[in-house]
């Protein structure tokens, strides 16, 4: 009994020796042919160590799944390992390099070569380290091997990261190995400088408006520069800074989508016209704010659920968009568009960094690619409103100045000219001015207007506005009293007064208003001339004055100019 128990043992380690043989067999081979090397597309396998204490040799042994060379595995992959079976079918021993450039946001990053599951060589590079890092070159991890003709070598690649798993290999030669390094990162940095022009495109914006949603929007576009700069690598590829020497800076995960909501709240002034949707974007925000003060205590247990709140919160702000376009909010519309932009290729990139879709240039940058997209049409938001306001107080700018003046000739009318006239007279003594008041009367006007109709009349008040007009300084104030009566307001002495009184009569004398072809009139005018004595002298005493002066040039035979004794 004990021997055919012995017999079946045996049967069955031998049963269980040839099946990890034949998954050993299994996995996918890179078949090099060729001098020139450069795949960027190849089969290889992986396998999660959910310990992250396994050892190569104990590695060696287990299961892995075959893949793509292009992963992402989400938060339950901390520690992943990557077997790539490479053989050498070409006729020359070949200089090969395995790059991860992605590996700049990893904790550690391993490579480890073996043969005929010997070690060989091995790198291990610990990104959470300061000091300098063999091996590194920007962001990209590389790790170099010779492999003889019609051998085959295999090699490991260990990968440690804070939270998200993704990586994608490749395999070159030493030329497209350089090749790779160079040109690693030049798009990405084209990104953050498209970013960076929008921040100066919005200062002008701000000192345009001064609002405090170009504040908010200026804090969004500088946490979602750091943060596209972290997720790919410009600080490694440019600076040598690595994401584990800048892992708290990973906050503006939650900083910039925080951002974005106080600016729909602005923008859209929905606490005063959008209850409703206001309180859905105040939970939101609430729950953005909360992980990112959690993140100043533990950045990486913040991180896990911020890709869940980035996705919830780019539901809830696209229904609030929707929402506040159906109420007919005009802005509304622009936003959907730009927000929608930034909703399809974030959750592109969510799904991607959760492991749950499949990775390629438009998932793995799609945060970079949405952040982009939406900032643009943020701007075009801002400039847009900008123009809305300007139209607004341009529009409030022509009614006061219908308001205050008379429709007919242009000038300003009574009620005008009684405030702003009293705001001259109070200030003329700080201002060590002298102000003289005109008062002028058409002559005989009732006579034109009975004569030659209301339509002539209206012609010679028009013609007199024009030469108080002519006359008139840039800080002297042309107003039409009331019917044909006039006044001017000069900021000069009474003598220089009088001469600009002499010139307005002689014009008017001079002035010849067409009735017909063959016929013309001409009018004249009165003027009384008064000297504001002192500061504390009201407007209406001024004029009782000045209208004194009138009267007695009137006395004394009309078109002709007194001075107020």
């Amino acid at each position: 009994m004990i021997a055919r128990f012995l017999l079946l043992f045996i049967f069955y380690s031998l049963c269980l020796s040839i099946t990890s043989q034949s998954r050993a067999d299994n996995s996918p081979i890179v078949n090099i042919e060729q001098r020139s090397v450069d795949l960027t597309q190849f089969a290889m396998s992986y396998f999660i160590d959910s310990t992250g204490t396994m050892p190569l040799s104990q590695v060696q042994q287990q299961n892995f799944i075959n893949s793509q060379n292009e992963l992402t595995l989400g938060t339950n992959a901390k520690t992943t390992w990557s077997k790539i079976v490479i053989k050498n079918s070409y006729s020359d021993t070949l200089r090969l390099f395995v790059h991860n450039p992605d590996a700049y946001h990893l904790e550690e990053v391993s490579f480890y070569e073996t043969q005929s599951a010997q070690l060989i060589n091995q790198s291990v590079i610990q990104l959470d380290k300061t000091g300098p890092k063999a091996n590194m070159f920007g962001g990209s991890a590389v790790f170099s091997f010779y492999i003889a003709p019609n051998q085959q070598k295999t090699i490991y690649v260990k990968s440690v990261t804070f939270s998200h798993q993704w990586f994608a290999l490749a395999i070159f030669d030493e030329e497209h190995s350089k090749r790779a390094l160079v040109g690693n990162g030049n798009y990405i940095a084209l990104l953050v400088g498209m970013m960076l022009a929008l921040m100066i495109y919005n200062f002008f914006l701000y000192l345009s408006a001064r609002k405090i949603e170009n504040i908010v929007y200026a804090l969004y576009l500088i946490s979602g520069t750091v943060w596209v700069a972290l997720s790919y690598g410009v600080a490694a590829n440019f600076f040598g800074i690595f994401s584990a020497e800048l892992l708290q800076l990973n906050s503006n995960l939650l900083s910039m989508p925080s951002f974005l909501v106080i600016f729909v709240m602005l923008i859209f002034e929905t606490k005063k016209h959008y209850p409703k949707e206001h309180i859905a974007l105040s939970i939101i925000l609430f729950l953005l704010v909360a992980d990112f003060i959690y993140s100043l205590f533990d950045i990486v247990g913040a991180l896990k659920p911020a890709s869940s709140l980035a996705a919830l919160m780019m539901t809830v702000t696209f229904g609030v968009s929707i929402s506040l376009w159906r109420k007919g909010n005009t802005l509304a519309k622009y936003f959907l568009l730009g927000h929608s932009m930034f909703v399809i290729f974030n959750m592109l990139a969510v799904l991607y960094y959760k492991g749950i879709s499949d990775a390629n240039v438009i998932n793995s940058h799609g945060v970079g690619i949405g952040i982009l997209l939406e900032a643009l049409m943020m701007a075009f938001i801002l400039s847009y409103r900008i123009k809305s306001l300007e139209k607004i107080k341009a529009q409030q700018t022509e009614l006061n100045r219908l308001v205050d003046t008379d429709p007919m000739t242009g000038l300003y009318n009574r009620r005008y000219f009684d405030r702003k006239s009293e705001e001259l007279i109070a200030a003329m003594a700080n201002n060590q001015q002298e102000l003289t008041l005109l008062i002028a009367d058409l002559d005989h006007f009732k006579n034109i207007n009975d004569t030659y109709g209301h339509d002539v009349g209206d012609k010679v008040i028009i013609a007199f506005a024009n030469i108080l007009t002519s006359e008139q300084g840039l800080a002297d104030i042309a107003c039409r009293y009331g019917g044909e009566e006039f006044v001017l307001l000069l900021n000069c002495n009474l003598l220089d007064a009088k001469q600009v009184a002499e010139r307005i009569r002689q014009k008017a004398q001079e002035t010849y208003i067409t009735i017909d072809e063959v016929q013309t009139v001409q009018f004249t005018v009165s003027i009384g001339v008064h000297s504001v004595a002192h500061a504390s002298t009201t407007v209406k005493e001024t004029l009782t004055i000045a209208d004194k002066a009138l009267y007695k040039a009137k006395s004394n035979g009309r078109n002709c100019v007194e001075v107020a004794a």
